[in-house]
């Protein structure tokens, strides 16, 4: 299992010592989390996440070529035509392979058929909760409804997890919902403000799901 730690901003370094798989950036003027300026030198074991909503793919392409990022996540309404944009225009510009990870909101329900049309060109998807804003909202969405979860694309389970939610995420991990969960996002819950992260609440969530350290 994969942990992804996302919106960083003040303590990068910090928590980069814990080496999650992923580090999150978002790069949305309107996110509390909003990062600017540079990336610290992080271990190379580590990707770094850029987090999009609805941008313009030539803003994608500076950040990506700006900060060595490794993967993109897609966070607003993008649609199939503008994924295949964007990893076309990412092939031309850069030699590295950069991920690319779609954001679908969920609730109480979701139709899974939206997924059909992404299937091919996004080497993830994640599973956020609907909320007011775009992210970090800070509560779960009913993960019983990724029992009907119709594709074998690893995914990201996302939103509002935290140490309250330890034993139920336990729980949801051992059913076949969870067949295809590639890794834990978390991100709010961890925070004593946001984008300044609490590291040993980081450190215990690792220690209680075997993360890798």
């Amino acid at each position: 299992m994969k942990l992804k730690i996302c919106g960083m901003k003040h303590n990068t370094s910090e928590v980069a010592e814990l080496r999650p798989d992923y580090l999150g950036f978002i790069f949305y003027d309107k996110s509390a989390r909003h990062f600017e300026g540079s990336i610290p030198n992080v271990s190379e074991s580590i990707k770094k996440v850029g987090v999009f909503v609805d941008a313009p793919i030539e803003f994608i392409l500076n950040k990506i070529n700006e900060h060595q990022l490794d993967a993109i996540q897609l966070h607003g309404h993008e649609s199939p035509e503008y994924c295949k944009n964007l990893i076309r225009l990412i092939a031309d510009s850069s030699a590295v392979f950069v991920e690319i990870i779609k954001v679908f909101s969920i609730k109480d329900d979701f139709d899974f058929s939206i997924l059909k049309d992404y299937k091919d060109l996004c080497s993830y998807f994640l599973f956020d909760t609907k909320g007011k804003l775009p992210g970090g909202n800070g509560y779960t969405f009913d993960w019983n409804v990724l029992k009907s979860y119709p594709s074998q694309k690893p995914f990201f389970l996302s939103g509002g997890i935290g140490l309250d939610e330890l034993e139920n995420l336990k729980a949801f991990l051992k059913t076949d919902a969870a067949k295809y969960c590639y890794a834990i996002d978390v991100n709010s819950k961890f925070e004593s403000e946001p984008g300044l992260k609490n590291i040993k609440e980081l450190e215990q969530f690792q220690k209680e799901l075997s993360f890798r350290a």
